[in-house]
């Protein structure tokens, strides 16, 4: 744990320090603490006033705009409203027969008919398609009077399903789909407390101290406290998915502990170094504070990637992000500092027996001088550095081999839970009346007046032939006319690659044929649909995402850094270590051993909009560690012109805080594994390993050994380019902050 030595006098900064916005603005708020103090509760009370009066909906359209599917369901919603609302579907499965329980299944479905937000029931007694061929199953539905299946309430939700359990029993099985009953039954975990136990038991193990290791939990708190209050103002504007909210909340939780983690290692250095607490508190924001902005602006930018998608729920989701970073950059910068002035004099106190022995040396300028471990790990790497990089992009490759048998589309019940009803209900399905019941076509055909009712006929009977169809509906028409309905069954589940082959046939071969010479317009629509053309739109922006957000991160980390080679060479590594969590989610995927390990039995289809949001966090995180470390490397670059010592330096000064910030980060994305949503587990899984790589294979091993290997070329930058680019000075003016003084010791 690092102490002052009694014996040495604290020392102000030299009064020709040159400070900056940051080291002014932490000594504003150091003197003023109190004030400060209150301004963040007054903030959180107008926040939590705003919310209770301009608070919106959680909404998302998961559609691609100007899609096929897309067209279709407006059409539904405009002509054909109807059809448009979300629907519960009942399935019962009963051993000797459906048409013998007839009476049972009456009283059922009129149970299920009376609560709230249930508007129809339809009767599978007397719908030709209601019961299976072996009569065993029947599927009845419950249409809903709200639009999105996320608008219905849980509590009814609850009770639709507790109604079906009441009424299973031994030869009587009643289950559930649709993606209302999906929602009620994942619930809510406490994933955000597990983040901050895990993160408080880390921080204590490092920092050995109560009060050092409880200033960044409160800063992120307080921080999250806000911008989640703010989250309700900001979705009355936007269209943000309800799993936004639980992305903004860790990463959050993350980046404000790691920010803080990192300015307190930094102020216990320069107190140790001789400074007081004043003193200590304006160099660690001129210092750190100035990495903290560099680290934060890079997620930001990441996360705005993500408006070149063009989907409206990841503008959202980016948003109600962004909007939790920067609050929690505020906090870095002003509550951070202001509680230093409370607890500056004892951020050792409350002292545990843990996390001591080591020793850190503070030198003239404020800088740390390595210790023995990481002097023998960087003449190492030093030693191999041929070898030692290539083994760290070995890892990383054979990490990243499992993504090339991804398979992209949206899970489904199918994957959920053998024991939730909406699994249940899956599998009933699929069991009676075949895998492509739980994946059914809308086929919504636009019907001009004077059209014949034999042209429905033809499109029907041309789509029956088609290959692939298990069976189609008859054709619907609106009250208008204007509008038809046909409901086509494939062979094959929604999840499976003949069922894409399916809806393309139809699109470019069989309705084409079947309306030509006609009027008649016929779109493909439905949930399976739409996942399809979801797919297929993020994968030609895809490109756009990643090619903006590496271009911009590389012009801050040249105008930061000047340095070309740090721009390109954080780029390439970054997108190593992204290309290695999709590895290991794909890994998961599979529903084999790894998959197990944290609830995926089944082989389970990856979003596409997950890679994407993953490239987006992760792109930015990886970003934070480099900011954390090369900030460093430069600061001793500068006082020595050498690069290995500059190296060593920075893995000195940052090793720990890097390690320590990752393993919180690892431990707040891991709270989300045992979410029931497979997406958020997935999320969580893909997050919490690129955090672990990028942690130990690419900053601990494969960045110095590329640097090692490009030596001075390291710090080159072309003159031209150098004129154009601000310079930033991220590593700040240590130098200026301390007197000139021998070299000081203190335990850590």
């Amino acid at each position: 744990m690092t102490t002052l030595s009694p014996e040495r006098p604290l020392a102000p900064t030299r009064s020709s320090a040159r400070v900056g916005p940051l080291g002014r603005l932490a000594r504003l708020t150091f003197r003023h603490r109190g004030k400060t103090v209150l301004a963040w509760l007054a903030a959180l009370a107008i926040a939590v006033l705003l919310s209770m009066s301009m608070g919106g909906d959680f909404k998302a359209d998961y559609s691609a705009p100007g899609s096929d599917s897309q067209e279709a369901q407006t059409l539904l919603e405009d002509r054909f409203p109807s059809q448009a609302g979300a629907v519960v579907d009942v399935v019962v499965r009963v051993d000797g027969g459906v048409q013998n329980e007839q009476q049972a299944v009456q009283d059922l479905l009129a149970d299920l008919g009376s609560v709230a937000h249930v508007e129809t029931v339809s009767d599978p007694f007397q719908d030709p398609a209601g019961i299976s061929q072996d009569g065993t199953t029947l599927v009845a539905q419950l249409r809903l009077d709200v639009e999105n299946p996320v608008d219905m309430p849980h509590k009814n939700s609850e009770q639709l399903l507790e109604i079906a359990d009441d009424a299973s029993s031994a030869g009587f099985e009643v289950g559930l789909g649709g993606e209302s009953t999906v929602q009620a039954e994942q619930g809510e975990i406490g994933s955000e407390g597990v983040g901050l136990v895990a993160a408080a038991i880390i921080l204590l193990i490092m920092f050995g101290s109560v009060v050092a290791a409880g200033l960044p939990i409160v800063v992120a708190v307080a921080g999250l406290a806000v911008s989640s209050t703010l989250t309700a103002v900001a979705i009355s504007f936007v269209d943000a998915p309800d799993w936004s909210t639980s992305l903004a909340t860790m990463m959050g939780i993350g980046i404000g502990i790691d920010y803080a983690l990192l300015m307190v290692t930094r102020f216990r250095e320069w107190r140790s170094a001789g400074l007081d607490p004043e003193a200590a508190t304006v160099a660690t924001l001129d210092t750190a504070g100035r990495s903290v902005m560099v680290a934060g602006t890079t997620v930001v930018i990441s996360m705005l990637g993500l408006f070149a998608m063009g989907l409206s729920f990841m503008r959202g989701a980016a948003v109600v992000t962004i909007l939790s970073v920067l609050v929690v950059m505020l906090a870095s910068v002003t509550l951070f500092p202001a509680l230093l002035g409370y607890l500056g004099k004892h951020v050792d106190r409350l002292r545990l027996p843990i996390g001591r022995g080591h020793t850190v040396v503070v030198a003239e300028g404020g800088h740390v001088e390595p210790s023995r471990a990481w002097i023998a790990w960087s003449r190492f790497v030093d030693r191999h550095r041929i070898g030692a990089a290539l083994v760290g992009v070995a890892v990383l490759l054979a990490l990243a081999f499992p993504f090339l048998d991804v398979r992209f589309g949206f899970p489904d019940a199918g994957n959920n839970r053998e024991e939730t009803s909406s699994r249940q209900a899956y599998d009933d399905l699929a069991d009676g009346f075949g895998p492509g019941m739980n994946g059914a076509l809308v086929l919504v055909a636009e019907v001009p007046d004077g059209t014949a009712t034999s042209t429905l006929d033809q499109i029907s009977a041309a789509v029956a032939e088609t290959e692939g169809v298990a069976g189609v509906a008859p054709a619907g028409l609106n009250p208008e006319g204007d509008t038809a309905v046909i409901t086509v069954i494939p062979t094959t589940g929604p999840q499976d690659a003949e069922t894409v082959d399916l809806v393309t046939t139809l699109r470019d071969d069989v309705l084409p044929a079947a309306t030509d010479g006609t009027d008649v317009a016929v779109h493909v629509g439905g949930v399976t649909a739409a996942s399809i053309d979801s797919s297929d739109n993020i994968a030609k922006r895809l490109p756009l995402l990643i090619g903006g957000v590496v271009l911009l991160s590389m012009l801050l980390l040249v105008a930061s850094f000047r340095s070309v080679a740090v721009a390109v060479k954080a780029a390439v590594m970054n997108l190593l270590s992204v290309a290695a969590a999709y590895g290991v989610v794909a890994l998961v995927l599979q529903g084999g051993w790894a998959g197990q390990l944290i609830g995926i039995d089944t082989p389970t289809p990856l979003p596409a909009f997950v890679p994407v949001l993953m490239f987006a966090v992760l792109f930015g995180l990886s970003m934070d560690y480099e900011v954390f470390l090369v900030s460093r490397m430069r600061e001793v670059w500068l006082r020595t012109r050498s690069n290995e010592e500059a190296i060593l330096g920075g893995l000195a000064g940052t090793g720990r805080v890097i390690t320590a910030a990752a393993a919180i980060m690892v431990a707040v994305f891991a709270a989300f594994v045992p979410s029931p949503d497979v997406v958020l587990k997935v999320i969580g899984v893909g997050m919490a390993a690129a955090i672990f790589i990028d942690a130990t294979v690419v900053r601990l091993l494969l960045v110095p050994s590329v640097m090692h290997l490009l030596g001075n070329a390291n710090w080159w930058m072309p003159a031209w380019l150098g004129r154009l680019l601000p310079e930033l000075h991220v590593e700040g003016h240590p130098e200026d902050h301390l007197p000139a003084r021998e070299a000081a010791t203190a335990s850590v």
